[in-house]
């Protein structure tokens, strides 16, 4: 039986890289005496798959794993289960079971929110200034910047990948491209933002927080962005 596991990430925790945060769930799952599936061979591992992985020091509210069982009782018990044993930061918020056919997380990534608060000390003299600024930069027919690439570096349009930018009560809103072939960093617009302002970004300025991660059910030009949480069922 295949599940989509969502959870939290806050606190300490957001500086344990992705890596880390894998091992800890093979660990967390054991100790919760899940009925986990094991891959066949001479080095068995639990079969288990990240949707994305989270940048070193940012929070979210919905980060993705998908894992086969072999047994459960219903999805709250197994929600129970692994919350009894996760470490402070870390919660499980739902459980759904997908199709047999169903694809893993990772490879129906397309789009993910994200919120932007100011760390103390980093806002700009102007923020009101700074907030309405915004909407003319995203307007512009294109927002070209410098991208590091293996090769170097070369002039990207990133304004396709900005799918939703505004602001509410000095919070940052933004929805934008992810996954493995097109993934946008909120950084990375925020660096565009602060270079049409004529302005430096200070370093660490921002508290970033992943909100939601979707798939596109329709295609590139017709986009339907659903969260990865909705393509499955609950049963409880």
């Amino acid at each position: 039986m295949k599940l989509r596991i969502k959870f939290s990430k806050h606190g300490p925790v957001k500086f344990i890289g992705h890596l880390d945060v894998m091992r800890y769930f093979q660990k967390a799952i054991r100790r919760a005496g899940i009925d986990i599936k094991y891959s066949e061979g001479f080095s068995p591992h639990q079969i288990m798959s990240f949707a994305a992985p989270l940048g070193v020091g940012l929070t979210s509210n919905g980060e993705y794993m998908d894992i086969e069982v072999n047994s459960m009782t219903d999805t709250k018990t197994l929600m129970d289960q692994l919350n009894a044993a996760m470490v402070d930061g870390i919660h499980i918020l739902e459980c759904r079971i997908l199709e047999e056919r169903a694809k893993n997380a990772m490879s129906l990534v397309a789009a993910a929110d994200y919120t932007l608060t100011f760390r103390e000390g980093k806002q700009p003299e102007d923020k009101d200034g700074f907030f309405k600024g915004l909407e003319a930069f995203i307007n512009q027919p294109q927002i070209v910047i410098m991208k590091k690439t293996k090769k170097g570096e070369k002039e990207v349009d990133i304004k396709p990948g900005i799918y939703q930018l505004s602001v509410n009560d000095e919070t940052i809103f933004m929805k934008v491209s992810a996954g493995s072939a097109d993934n946008l960093k909120p950084d990375l617009v925020m660096e565009a933002y602060y270079n049409f302002l004529g302005l430096p970004l200070p370093e660490f300025a921002f508290h970033v927080q992943r909100e939601e991660v979707y798939a596109n059910t329709g295609d590139e030009e017709n986009r339907i962005l659903v969260p990865l949480g909705q393509l499955g069922e609950s049963c409880e």
